[in-house]
């Protein structure tokens, strides 16, 4: 988990225990996270990659990674992990290139002066549709069915 402004630990960490699943939650030290019974807590460096860079060098196939960065999305699908937004969005090899794509374009509209209203509030219903969707890729992994 990218654990620096993931608003659904509690979540990830209810389903990891009703599942037996191991969740290893990566954090710059800025953010302070106790581990616990099946949690582990890796504690990177402030600087601005740190999180991405460590996620990127030791995540593989099977696995499940919970990210708002399409960047890291992208590198955990092309290492065969099931990735998946703090809103419960299933990131796949269909959907991840419109993402980059719509991304970079919204990046050049800052750099060029036009401002967007950024992210609406996360709600308790994402909370709810993002639990959904964990449970369903935690049974899918638990039936063996390809992911």
């Amino acid at each position: 988990m990218d654990a620096d402004a993931c608003p659904v630990k509690p979540e990830i960490i209810r389903a990891a225990a009703q599942y037996s699943v191991h969740v290893l939650m990566v954090a710059s030290f800025d953010h302070r996270l106790k581990g616990q019974e099946g949690i582990e807590v890796i504690q990177v460096d402030r600087s601005d990659q740190s999180v991405d860079l460590f996620i990127a060098n030791h995540i593989r196939r099977g696995d499940i990674l919970v990210t708002q960065d399409f960047g890291l999305a992208a590198i955990g699908l092309g290492k065969g992990a099931v990735c998946l937004s703090n809103r419960g969005q299933e990131y796949t090899d269909r959907t991840i290139d419109f993402l980059l794509d719509r991304r970079h374009t919204q990046g050049k509209l800052r750099r060029g002066g036009k401002h967007s209203k950024g992210p609406k509030p996360f709600t308790d219903e994402d909370r709810e549709f993002f639990l959904h969707g964990l449970t369903k890729v935690l049974l899918r992994l638990q039936e063996n069915r390809p992911v």
